[in-house]
């Protein structure tokens, strides 16, 4: 079996520097590493570049596991050794991983690609990410994988979860205080009520990259499960209807929550996920934080607590609702290695490999042919996607892109901009679509 070469980008050195995990002989001889020279060159390789868990690389994280696990079967069955790129910000000051990530794939650094949906769509209309529908897993992937991540008529990107989000309660202090979840935003504002006057300083713990969720569900409830979603996107796309109007509500909700001192906007502003509001959660002194599915697996996260944790989704006038967001793996349409990397992504994204990865992370697999049961916290949001009850993310079909500009514009918010001029935010990236 052959190992990983782990390779992770040190904050400090962005322009290209490497800490290369590597032994060395104390006793170099030149006919040696010759020999090594002659082997190296005969091994077949492909570069990944992708994120790392940053609080211990060396953790036992389950998430990655699965992805290593299906990496292996990759190297096994085809003979081929993946090289791992890594790099995650050390704080707010530092470029994110989608920048760095951005960055590498412009300059056609990696081969292969894990990437944010916002980074797909940019990647994409730039020209830097290969067609994949030819591939064999590509033929099994559920329709809405397709609809995420294909871009003027190229699938882009393949994940190996499809990622949900949603809020994270501790159910024995709602249950403490005589609260049930909550479903809608008036039933969840009056959770934070009682819990602020019962001593809770922070009701909902909160970071810089997380709070469009609530945004994004109020926004699209009704788009995405009223029957007519199609017909409202093209009205968004022509200008007719305005995602600003959409957007607005769920401003005025976390400007609420915000001037209510249920979240705290300063800390949330610098706060890196989960590591901002994750201990505070998982002592019991916060009661709801939100956080993606396989966080409720993953002990470097709140996968082993003390308490009963459920897992529910964002409130809505439609009720509770999850909110969708397909990562993916992309190639560097000038890839050094595209053909191996084409072989390895055709592996790790088969469907004998998602029921690895599924059942390691016990997360939804993007193929229709993988089902995998999730874990007791997990059934409240897994029974409102079963119902086919959620909202995209991200959609490749809208003419402005979500996720990462709402996540932005929530971030001016939190630095005390108003509602209206967020909202003037969305309608001047709507013009400038529409000047496309």
């Amino acid at each position: 079996m052959k190992g990983n070469r782990l390779k992770r980008l040190g904050t400090a050195c962005l322009a290209g520097g490497l800490l290369v995990v590597m032994s060395a002989c104390s006793q170099p001889v030149e006919p040696d590493v010759n020999l090594v020279q002659q082997k190296e060159d005969n091994v077949r390789t492909v570069s990944l570049f992708s994120p790392m868990e940053k609080t211990d690389p060396d953790a036992d994280n389950v998430a990655r596991n699965a992805a290593d696990k299906t990496i292996r079967m990759a190297e096994e069955q085809l003979g081929i050794t993946v090289d791992y790129h890594t790099y995650t910000a050390e704080d707010h000051q530092d470029k994110t991983y989608d920048d760095v990530a951005f960055d590498r794939a412009r300059n056609d650094v990696d081969d292969l690609y894990l990437l944010n949906p916002d980074t797909i769509r940019l990647l994409a209309e730039e020209g830097k990410l290969m067609d994949l529908s030819g591939l064999e897993c590509a033929k099994n992937l559920r329709d809405v994988v397709k609809a995420a991540n294909t871009i003027d008529g190229k699938l882009v990107a393949v994940p190996q979860e499809v990622v949900a989000y949603g809020l994270f309660i501790n159910q024995d202090m709602f249950d403490r205080y005589n609260l049930k979840q909550p479903e809608t935003p008036e039933e969840f504002l009056e959770c934070c009520r009682v819990f602020k006057e019962n001593g809770i300083e922070t009701p909902v713990g909160a970071n810089r990259w997380w709070l469009e969720t609530f945004v994004l569900a109020q926004a699209y409830a009704d788009l995405y499960n009223g029957g007519n979603a199609q017909t409202e996107i093209a009205a968004l796309n022509s200008g007719k209807s305005k995602y600003s109007d959409y957007m607005r509500p769920g401003f005025k909700f976390l400007k609420k929550m915000i001037d209510r001192g249920y979240i705290d906007a300063e800390k949330a502003s610098v706060s890196e996920a989960i590591e901002g509001e994750g201990q505070d959660f998982r002592d019991q002194k916060t009661p709801i934080v939100m956080a993606y599915w396989g966080a409720a697996n993953s002990d470097t996260a709140y996968g082993d607590l003390d308490f009963n944790m459920q897992v529910i989704g964002f409130p809505t006038s439609r009720g509770p609702m999850p909110v969708i967001s397909i990562t993916g793996y992309g190639i560097s349409t000038k890839a050094e290695h595209a053909e191996d990397a084409m072989r390895v992504l055709d592996v790790i994204a088969s469907d004998k490999a998602l029921q690895v990865y599924s059942e390691t992370n016990k997360v939804i697999s993007p193929s229709k042919n993988v089902e995998v049961d999730c874990i007791p916290a997990l059934k409240p949001l897994n029974d409102r996607i079963k119902e086919n009850v959620y909202v995209l993310g991200a959609n490749a079909s809208m003419n402005v892109e979500q996720w990462g500009n709402t996540c932005l514009i929530v971030r001016k918010l939190l630095n005390g901009a108003s509602v209206d001029e967020c909202m003037a935010e969305f309608d001047r990236l709507q013009e400038e679509s529409l000047k496309k």
